[in-house]
């Protein structure tokens, strides 16, 4: 080879460097900056939960997208780490600083034991039994076989579907629960022969049953007074605003998939509005909601579907002063919602100080796009008793 050629290659050879270089610097810029726009993201998602949306409801949109934002920001740490970069430390710093925030969606460890309760208490929207849903076949009586399996001794009930008379359907509810039971429905109509609504039935006397009115919403929440043993609670049951998606997101992901070429931003600005006005008409419900809940003479329970995630205005509000079922004594990821978008939590079961969740369950069966989810409680009396117990049987 001569000396020419040698120059020519060790020339080639500098170029492909530099070229090479200048390639891996380019990438390296725009993951930064992909990197960057996400931490950006999760910070407002923190923030989004103390800005009310019905003032200000944008921010509740990054709230709602939490889990996705912050499985983002944790691939951007394992390939930061790959790239022997510490820029691995932005994404990480920032996950660190909201850990709590992930505990409210991901158990790591199995607190939970059900070794002993003096009350289980299942919530469940039941999505109109799957009355309108093609291709579902006898889930009535599926749900109300798993419903009579676990024989909560409250069960809450959101989305219930009653067509003809409500007393023959209601009678039927208890039927198909196993016997005498106490009941607080409240119904709206739908159509001219059916109705819709909530409802609370319970193995426990009621003696009192009331509503919190949410006006121009088909939203329900219902109390009612339940004395279990010596105990009096008061069990709020509700159903808060949805997003009413459904017939836009349709439409649109048809357009998407080439179906349909018109009037797709006409789509995408119905969506974006139908967030906005479900982010606002619910923190509008909690605050109504937690102020009666202000007034309870009683110890309380709170379930149902509040149709938002841990991180937002609706669940701050709401679990203000309470504790989380399936924080203290919940495992694994705590997604209750299964249905056409992404999974997340918007199902909970939150209660007062006097009481102990001894454990937390989230049912797995696809009846609903709702998961079931059971929380078991005992008197916090009673753990002193057992713990005493336990501690004498040690000596």
């Amino acid at each position: 080879m001569t000396v020419s050629q040698r120059k020519k290659k060790q020339s080639s050879s500098v170029k492909a460097r530099r070229k090479d270089s200048g390639l891996r610097r380019f990438t390296r810029n725009i993951l930064l900056a992909v990197n960057i726009l996400l931490v950006v993201l999760l910070v407002l998602a923190y923030l989004s939960i103390y800005i009310n949306p019905a003032t200000v409801a944008f921010p509740a949109l990054f709230g709602l997208a939490y889990p996705y934002i912050a499985a983002a920001n944790l691939v951007m740490v394992i390939v930061w780490i790959l790239f022997r970069r510490w820029y691995a430390l932005i994404s990480a710093l920032a996950l660190a600083a909201g850990f709590g925030y992930i505990h409210n969606f991901i158990r790591f460890t199995n607190q939970g034991r059900e070794e002993h309760h003096d009350l289980k208490l299942m919530s469940y929207n039941i999505r109109l039994f799957n009355f309108y849903e093609s291709g579902e076949t006898n889930t009535h009586s599926k749900m109300l076989q798993l419903l009579r399996k676990e024989d909560p001794g409250i069960l809450c009930i959101q989305e219930y579907f009653v067509k003809g008379d409500p007393a023959v359907g209601e009678r039927k509810l208890k039927e198909g629960l196993g016997g005498r039971r106490y009941t607080h429905f409240k119904l709206i109509r739908s159509g001219t022969a059916s109705r819709y609504g909530i409802a609370t039935v319970s193995r426990y006397p009621i003696i009192h049953r009331g509503d919190v009115v949410h006006p121009g919403s088909s939203s329900l929440t219902i109390y009612s007074d339940i004395v279990v043993d010596t105990d009096t609670f008061r069990v709020y049951n509700n159903h808060l605003q949805s997003f009413r998606l459904r017939r836009v997101e349709g439409t649109l992901l048809s357009e998407l998939a080439g179906e349909e070429n018109r009037n797709s931003m006409d789509n995408i600005y119905g969506i974006y509005r139908s967030l906005m006005q479900g982010f606002a008409s619910r923190a509008l419900q909690v605050d109504r909601v937690r102020r009666h809940m202000e007034s309870s003479p009683y110890p309380v329970i709170v379930a149902g579907d509040f149709n938002d995630t841990p991180v937002s205005y609706t669940y701050r509000v709401m679990r203000r002063g309470l504790s989380d079922a399936f924080v203290e004594a919940g495992y694994g990821a705590g997604f209750t919602y299964r249905g056409k978008y992404p999974p997340n939590r918007i199902d909970y079961v939150l209660y007062s100080e006097g009481i102990e969740c001894t454990d937390f369950d989230i049912v797995k069966v696809k009846y609903s796009d709702h998961y079931p989810v059971i929380a078991y409680f005992r008197r916090a009396e009673q753990k002193e008793v057992l713990t005493g117990q336990h501690s004498r049987r040690k000596q």
